[in-house]
Order: C-alpha cells, then structure tokens, then sequence
C-alpha cells in the first residue's frame, strides 16, 4: 500500500484483473449517452438541468419532481473515489467570473448563458455522486446526514470527520450571507461532505426550499468553531483502515 494512501477510503474498479481507478465525471457522462448499459449504476431518473443535478450531487440529496408532477427523493449513495474541484474557483481561474460572482446563483447564471461550454466546465470536477431512492420525507423533515438521522435547518453541521466526530455538539460563530449580522448557536455534526476539508471547515444546513438555497448559494463567511468533547476524553477513531470498494 502507498503510505501516501493511509487512512484514505480508496474506490476502483475490476478491468479484467487489475483494479483501476473508477471512471471520472467526464467518463461517466460520456458513457452514459454512447453506451448506458455499460453502466452497472441503474437509472433512476434523468435530469432536465445538469447544472441543477451538479449542485444536487454537492448537496448530497435532493428531490426531482417527475414529468407527471410526483416527487422522488435521492440521497447519498456512493462516490467514484476522485477528488472534488471547485466549479466556482475554476470560472474564477478561467476569468469567467469574478470571486464575488462565483455563487451557486453566479454559477447557474453563468450556465444558462453558456450552455455549450457548460459539459466541459461541470467535468473539470471529476468527483461525481451516485444516489439512491428513499421515502419522501414527514413534513418539514430535512434529508438524511451521514449519521442516518434528518438533518435540522439551521442547526446541522457537515464537518471533516477527521478533526470533527459526527454527533459531536459544536459552536459556531460566523456571520450572515453577505452580512456582518452575527450567526452564532450550538449546532451538531450530523453529516460530512467531499469539499469539506479542515479542521475548522464545515457547511451550514439552511434547509430545502428557494429561500434556504439562496442562503446556501451565497454562504461563504470565515468563522470559528469550537468541538465540545469531555476534557482528558480521547476523540474516537476518526476513519477506517483505507479499503478498495
């Protein structure tokens, strides 16, 4: 094992009898228009959007509404294993946007006047998310974290579990979506993400619905944390030995 891989949960792919990594954003997308059978991933639905499906694979889960006006709600299934790239710090780079444009609102508006150079910008991200089909939720129940419990707007924590251990109580003291308006409260770590890296690095769940995802979409503020453990306790191990799935 390449000791630059310890502690990291690794994912791959059978190809005859060598594991390969598994196939990137890019990869997928292609295959799946050319060639969908050769997919072991089974369809659950198509998306009319893709930048609406990109952000709903950062997000984690989601709803689709069907042609018929039914709901389905997705989470979290798996990840192919390749690391996640900032769309936003890419068009930023590329001089497409400015940092103060780079939003989940400056992105989808930068996608809806680009839309034959959007594919080749979405697969500068080679992290992809596969779901899987849960109940609807009870009214007002938010979707399910990495502990498996609904997560609760405005007071649930995605964190690095590395650093963070999930079910931990964590204060948090930031500020507002472009605002100094303090935000400070007791909230929990309840679920992890693939852009969450760090010690002190966590994402704020403002709930579901078009008022919680403008909030989300212009969430970028510094602020600090403080992890709430019993003094002399050890914090629990924070990642399996690393595996091939």
């Amino acid at each position: 094992m390449n000791p630059d891989l310890r502690n990291q949960r690794l994912r791959g792919r059978l190809e005859g009898r060598r594991v390969v990594p598994y196939y990137s954003r890019a990869e997928i997308e292609s295959r799946s228009a050319s060639k969908p059978a050769s997919l072991p991933a089974p369809v659950l639905a198509w998306a009319a959007d893709p930048i609406e499906l990109f952000f709903m694979q950062i997000q984690g889960s989601g709803q689709v509404r069907l042609d018929g006006g039914e709901r389905i709600r997705v989470s979290y299934a798996d990840q192919n294993g390749h690391p996640f790239r900032s769309l936003g710090r890419y068009l930023v780079e590329r001089g497409e946007l400015t940092l103060d444009q780079a939003s989940m609102q400056g992105i989808k508006n930068w996608a809806a006047t680009n839309p034959t150079r959007l594919q080749d910008a979405l697969n500068q991200n080679p992290s992809y998310v596969f779901f899987r089909e849960v109940p609807l939720p009870a009214s007002g129940e938010g979707p399910p974290g990495a502990l498996g419990v609904p997560l609760t707007a405005e007071y649930s924590l995605a964190v690095d579990r590395r650093f963070i251990p999930l079910g931990a109580p964590v204060f948090l003291a930031t500020t507002y979506p472009l605002s100094d308006d303090p935000l400070q409260r007791l909230a929990v770590a309840q679920d992890t993400g693939g852009a969450i890296r760090g010690a002190v690095r966590a994402d704020f769940y403002w709930g579901s619905g078009p008022e919680a995802g403008a909030k989300a979409g212009r969430m970028r503020q510094q602020g600090r944390l403080w992890l709430l453990w019993p003094r002399g306790e050890p914090l629990p191990a924070s990642e399996p030995a690393p595996r091939l799935d």
